[in-house]
């Protein structure tokens, strides 16, 4: 299948391409009403004129196949209109159209839950380019990894090459999207490969009909029309066919269930010739082009020759194919190739499968970069440190996000977060979460620089009751706490995500506990932030030297409430939830 493509104007493309469409049309129908008029008429009147059938048959079947061809370029273009207004839809962070992702929450992960990564208005939404059900999974498990410092920098390093080849990731994605619309259930896959497993049931005895029923074939055919002999030998040959052709029905129908269908293949043939004639230069991208990329072996090639044969077969049926097929024994033709293919190239089909798949996680993530133009280099520190400069949340819309410097020296463990209601506590501290995520990815964050030790992230947010498991909200959160502990006392280098602890239990209950936890923390290889409307704890910045205060702040003018989202040094001074319920019609000074 064709790779080059001329990216621009897709509007005018797609016009020319579909004037051409409908003038094949016309002329396909045309040539099929000469075949029948030839096929008729060659065998009841005129015999000579079958003659003419072969050559205008050849030509029908041109005309199909380059209208298939118009049709797959107009289906390209029409794939690479829809990822431009995705793209547009990405900039301005409506993702309410776009794949959630949801079925890979995970409420027990130590930080997926609550960092938007998937469900609606997440990061996998910005992210995700992928178009099959592998891809996407790779894709989320990579979200779920682990921060892994060596892999997450050489990941970096392939993603910052692999980003700036722009038409080669937007290609890749484009046949994506035009052909692999709907990937094969688990259960599809599972029969193709125990098909390939099992090995076609050819017999040396099966060379004798291939090789005579086209020769013989073509002689009593001719024969018969002219008269040379009588017609019963064209009879009798046909029925002989059909006896033989019912050895190989049902290998073949076998091969027609468990075959994948040919808009797959063509999309797996398409990426192996892009991968194939791509240079790479990092070694890990090196790495994953190689199992398509053999010096003696092309996946393109093999690919192509089972798209070709998924297509023979599937057509079977087809009225062409079944008057071929009784005159010639085609069938066993089509099995005896189907045998070379699996015996050349079956057993590198699941390598295959597996490698597309790692490639469409690495184009989402090159793609990502490219469209939110990332190009910060993380400094990776063998120290617990974390520095950051304009730090962003990659789901806010850029043109109203307020980025924040933050920096937690080795020396600071806990990091006390205070702030009236909606002042920005929460989302700062899952802009820090979800930016880790994306190192931990090998993607750059949204920040101007940022240097991280080798952190193990967990949080603690979104704690809810569960109904089904009898849980509370605090239990729920008591459990996520007791995670952090665990993997704290065992000397993990974690990195925590506290947000509003301890919120189900009343105030004294909650101050006694929270330093109490704080002070847990502080003994273990961990550090973080805790944030919390208990200001009363501020003042343990006094005794504990391990122990800084960052607050966020609001201003109230004329009845209204104003924030300004920026981090600061030390405790809150002020809280508005009395003022916040009093524009809500809730009369202070009365109670009571």
């Amino acid at each position: 299948m064709n790779t080059e493509f001329d990216l621009s104007d897709p509007d005018k493309k797609l016009e020319t391409i579909r004037d051409k469409v409908l003038m094949l049309s016309f002329g396909r129908l045309g040539l099929f009403l000469l075949m029948l008029v030839l096929l008729v008429v060659g065998i009841s009147e005129i015999h000579w004129l079958l003659i003419l059938f072969f050559p205008v048959t050849f030509v029908f079947v041109s005309l199909i196949l380059k209208f298939n061809k118009e049709k797959d370029r107009e289906r390209f273009y029409q794939a690479v209109k829809e990822m431009n207004g995705n793209r547009e839809k990405r900039k301005k962070r409506e993702l309410k159209e776009f794949d959630t992702g949801s079925e890979f929450m995970e409420s027990s992960h130590p930080f997926a839950s609550d960092l938007d990564l998937f469900g609606e208005h997440s990061l996998f939404q910005m992210m995700n380019h992928t178009v099959s059900r592998g891809g996407k999974a790779r894709l989320a498990s990579w979200m779920k990894t682990p921060l892994d410092p060596k892999n997450a920098s050489e990941k970096q390093q392939a993603l910052f090459e692999l980003s700036g080849k722009k038409d080669f990731l937007f290609v890749f994605e484009a046949f994506g999207k035009a052909f692999m619309k709907k990937d094969k259930a688990p259960d599809g896959k599972a029969r193709f490969y125990a098909w390939l497993k099992n090995s076609q049931p050819w017999h040396s005895m099966y060379f004798l009909p291939m090789i005579l029923g086209p020769i013989v074939g073509l002689v009593v055919l001719f024969g018969a029309l002219y008269s040379v002999f009588s017609t019963l030998y064209l009879s009798i040959f046909i029925l002989v066919g059909m006896g033989l052709l019912g050895f190989i029905f049902k290998p073949l129908m076998e091969a027609m269930k468990a075959l994948p269908n040919d808009n797959d293949l063509k999309t797996l043939q398409a990426w192996a010739k892009l991968l194939e004639r791509e240079q790479f230069e990092n070694p890990l991208l090196i790495k994953h082009q190689t199992p398509v990329k053999q010096k003696d072996f092309l996946a393109s090639k093999a690919l192509k020759e089972l798209e070709s044969l998924t297509f023979l077969v599937e057509n079977r049926t087809n009225m062409l194919y079944l008057i071929f097929n009784l005159l010639f024994w085609v069938d066993f033709y089509v099995l005896y190739r189907l045998k070379k293919w699996n015996q050349l190239a079956g057993q590198k089909m699941k390598q295959w499968e597996e490698t597309f798949e790692t490639w469409e996680a690495l184009v989402s993530m090159a793609a990502f970069m490219e469209e939110e133009n990332l190009t910060t280099q993380v400094k990776w520190e063998e120290k617990f440190t974390f520095i950051g400069k304009e730090i962003r949340h990659p789901l806010i819309d850029p043109g109203t996000c307020v980025a924040n410097d933050f920096d937690l020296k080795e020396n600071e463990k806990v990091v006390l977060l205070t702030g009236s209601n909606m002042s920005g506590k929460t989302t700062f501290m899952r802009t820090l979460g979800i930016n880790l995520v994306l190192t931990g990815m090998g993607i750059p964050p949204f920040a101007r620089s940022f240097s991280t030790g080798p952190f193990l992230l967990y949080t603690s947010m979104r704690n809810t009751d569960s109904l089904g498991e009898s849980v509370s909200s605090f239990y729920a959160e008591l459990a996520r706490i007791k995670g952090v502990l665990e993997k704290a006392s065992a000397g993990e280098p974690v990195f925590y995500l506290l947000d509003e602890i301890l919120k189900g239990t009343n105030t004294a209950d909650r101050v006694l506990g929270s330093e109490a936890l704080i002070r847990q923390l502080a003994h273990s290889n961990a550090k973080g932030i805790i944030s919390t409307h208990d200001i009363e704890l501020s003042t343990l910045e006094e005794q504990l030297p391990f122990l800084v205060n960052y607050s966020f702040h609001h201003d109230i003018q004329k009845d209204e409430i104003v924030f300004d989202y920026t981090i600061k040094k030390g405790p809150c001074p002020n809280f508005n939830a009395q003022k916040l319920m009093e524009l809500m019609g809730i009369k202070i000074e009365n109670a009571g």
